[in-house]
């Protein structure tokens, strides 16, 4: 049986980061600060008009896999690529991060998925996404080693878009519960909570889902209130592990008995807050994973939060592990 940290499952999405200013979202019908699903004709208009980028794997689940990684944890990967271009970057650079990633490509049809990602001069992300291949990841792909092997199943709830991957997701957690292994889940997006609030619930309520990551903008989308305190005792009550994140007023993790608040690392300069989330989850779970305490897990999430924000992409251009260590976390 394969040993894994964290096996993470989600959309296999190239990034091709470019800055662009507020005038760019407004010209060409971007929202600003959410995700955008689009299809291949908009996508090819937008890489058209698009400035310099960065071309990277990327994609939620996919970042903190590589993140979880550059801490010194063993990381593996589940999500659909296709055998093009795109394909061969996505699948090497991944790879290069240190990543088991072994899903089978398809042939070429659809093509892998990209996410022409805007950064305005304040930091915001506005993504635009077309899934091209990622939709076609279903319970094929789920390699059974690997969902019993990880002490944590974690996936995004981007992946509740395409149907087939919630039996790829259904199934891993079945398997990984049988083996006495923890099932996680990011909300992901606020749009995403709106599309699904129903689902997400019935999977923490259920059992299906032990872990839940999310922001606090998701939180109280999930629980259609705006009481912050409301949200978090709702979550407290749904789900045996919640953490939330609040930006710069730092975060929350929380269990039925214990109540954890830790500070954001400070920056002095928000460039990119792609991956944000990502990488924080990444933190969280590898300390999670080594049985940190709540503290030191919301610490080591804060500390790769605040890496990753501060440079362009979701590719850390710093040691982690090494950062980590002079933080005195590890």
């Amino acid at each position: 049986m394969s040993s894994f940290d964290v096996l993470c499952i989600g959309n296999a999405i190239v990034d091709i980061i470019a800055r662009c200013d507020e005038r760019f979202l407004i010209e060409n019908d971007i929202i600003r600060g959410a995700m955008n699903l689009i299809d291949v004709e908009r996508s090819a208009l937008l890489y058209e008009r698009m400035g310099p980028a960065i071309e990277t794997s990327g994609g939620s689940a996919g970042n903190t896999a590589a993140a979880v990684a550059g801490l010194g944890g063993q990381a593996a990967f589940f999500g659909k690529v296709s055998s093009d271009q795109l394909g061969e970057i996505y699948t090497h650079d991944i790879r290069a991060q240190g990543v088991s990633f072994d899903t089978r490509p398809l042939p070429g049809h659809p093509p892998t998925a990209r996410s022409m990602i805007f950064v305005t001069p304040d930091g915001e992300r506005s993504m635009n996404t077309y899934l091209g291949a990622c939709l076609e990841l279903g319970p094929d792909d789920v390699e059974e080693d690997k969902a019993k092997g990880a002490k944590v199943s974690y996936f995004e709830g981007y992946l509740w878009d395409p149907p087939r991957a919630k039996e790829a997701i259904r199934m891993t957690a079945e398997i990984a519960h049988a083996a006495g292994r923890e099932v996680a889940m990011s909300l992901s997006d606020p749009f995403c909570v709106d599309r699904y609030r129903g689902e997400f619930l019935e999977l923490m309520r259920s059992g299906s889902v032990d872990i839940v990551f999310a922001n606090e903008h998701e939180l109280m989308s999930l629980y259609q209130t705006a009481s912050f305190e409301a949200a978090l005792d709702a979550i407290r009550a749904d789900c045996r592990l919640a953490i939330v994140t609040r930006s710069e007023r730092g975060s929350i993790a929380m269990t039925r008995e214990e109540n954890v608040a830790v500070d954001a690392v400070p920056v002095e300069n928000v460039v990119d807050t792609t991956g944000a989330g990502d990488l924080y989850a990444a933190g969280f779970l590898f300390g999670y994973t080594r049985g940190r305490n709540l503290t030191d897990c919301a610490r080591l999430g804060s500390l790769a939060a605040a890496m990753v924000i501060q440079q362009i992409g979701p590719r850390l251009q710093v040691n982690l592990k090494e950062k980590a260590q002079e933080a005195g976390l590890l």
